[in-house]
């Protein structure tokens, strides 16, 4: 199993962070100094993927030019001795193979997941990674999934542990434990009421999937919206050939979320030297 690609849906509206995403897609509010898309892709790349499948709409161009070079800002970057700007948007143009594809309408992440089907397909394996969740540790998240998928050859999803009260906002898996963070999947739940929750083990948006996944989606019923679940896939797979979920190591930020996009923000302001100490002495007047 060799995973080459990775599809990076893309098209949603980005409701939960309006009226910032109002005219701007959700994957370029920055986190810290670099759009939140750049992180994902970058977490990508230090896996060993480069070739990057964006599911988008006609509203996102701004993310594909992200990844290409402006060679006017280039010009004027150059002209004015601006060497380490140049190098690093230069950089950011040259660090993956871009590949485009609309989703024409938005019927969830199983359906932007079939949209890459002729492109992925004949790998017959490939990652998916959903820009809500930023991921970040020694080892990239994708790659916890990418080592387990090519030693065990099967689908394997990421999952943390929630709080109990925030199940309701996942989907939760259920399972036996195979070995330390390693789990046997049986059942998958999307969005459980809080008391019905088979575990406290949430999916988060990260995965390593087969192309047997494409005939799943197919026999998937859409739901509310018309939206086709990917989790209802799943089950589909855990219920056929088999599913793992890797308990991932790391920290996690869902930037659909204020208070942990912001978190996110100070996080990685944090590592910069050159900035922690006015970040400190700026917040502390701020704290109770």
């Amino acid at each position: 199993m060799n995973i080459r690609k990775v599809v990076i849906p893309v098209a949603g509206w980005g409701t939960r962070s309006l009226p910032a995403t109002k005219n701007i897609p959700k994957e370029m509010l920055p986190v810290y100094n670099k759009p939140g898309v750049q992180h994902v892709v970058e977490e990508a790349i230090r896996s060993g993927i480069q070739d990057v499948v964006f599911i988008t709409n006609r509203d996102k161009n701004v993310i594909e030019d992200h990844f290409d070079y402006n060679l006017q800002l280039e010009l004027v970057l150059e002209r004015a001795g601006k060497t380490e700007q140049l190098g690093i948007i230069r950089q950011v143009a040259e660090m993956a193979k871009v590949i485009s594809i609309r989703q024409k309408k938005q019927l969830g992440l199983g359906h932007a997941v079939l949209c890459a089907e002729d492109v992925v397909a004949a790998d017959g394996a490939f990652a998916v990674m959903v820009g809500d969740d930023l991921l970040f540790g020694m080892n990239p998240g994708i790659q916890q999934l990418v080592e387990v998928a090519e030693s065990e050859h099967l689908p394997v999803i990421g999952v943390m542990e929630v709080p109990q009260e925030r199940v309701d906002r996942y989907g939760i898996i259920s399972g036996e434990e195979i070995s330390p963070g390693l789990f046997q999947v049986r059942k998958l739940v999307e969005k459980p009421k809080v008391n019905e929750a088979p575990s406290r083990m949430a999916i988060i948006g990260r995965y390593v999937l087969t192309s047997e996944i494409f005939g799943h989606l197919r026999k998937v019923q859409p739901g509310h919206g018309g939206e086709i679940q990917l989790t209802d896939a799943l089950q589909y797979q855990a219920d056929s050939r088999g599913l793992l979920a890797v308990k991932i190591r790391g920290m996690r930020f869902d930037v659909g979320d204020w208070a942990e996009y912001l978190t996110a923000n100070i996080y990685f302001a944090m590592q910069d030297e050159e900035l922690r100490d006015d970040l400190v002495r700026h917040l502390k007047p701020l704290l109770p």
